[in-house]
């Protein structure tokens, strides 16, 4: 389980790392407009609504992995619940 948690957390902080590398590398910021780029930003990247205030990359990649990790966290926990339900028959 604790394995599968640190997948979770990589995959947030992947995720970020993505996004920073698609935001350097084109002119148009996703933030800057509304829309589908707004919201696949605010998705996969939950502090992106913490407001219009800069963050550094750094606590983004800390918060996202740490949001991703709990995710994980309630994810296995609800599998592991279900599995047990399952089997108890």
């Amino acid at each position: 389980m604790k394995t599968r948690i640190a997948i979770w957390a990589v995959v947030g902080a992947l995720v970020v790392i993505l996004w920073t590398l698609y935001i350097a590398a084109t002119f148009t910021h996703p933030m800057a407009a509304g829309g589908m780029g707004r919201a696949l930003v605010c998705l996969t990247c939950p502090i992106a609504l913490a407001g219009r205030h800069p963050q550094s990359i750094y606590l983004v990649l800390i918060v996202n992995a740490a949001t991703y990790a709990l995710a994980g966290f309630v994810v296995e926990i609800a599998r592991r619940y279900g599995q047990n339900r399952s089997t108890s028959n």
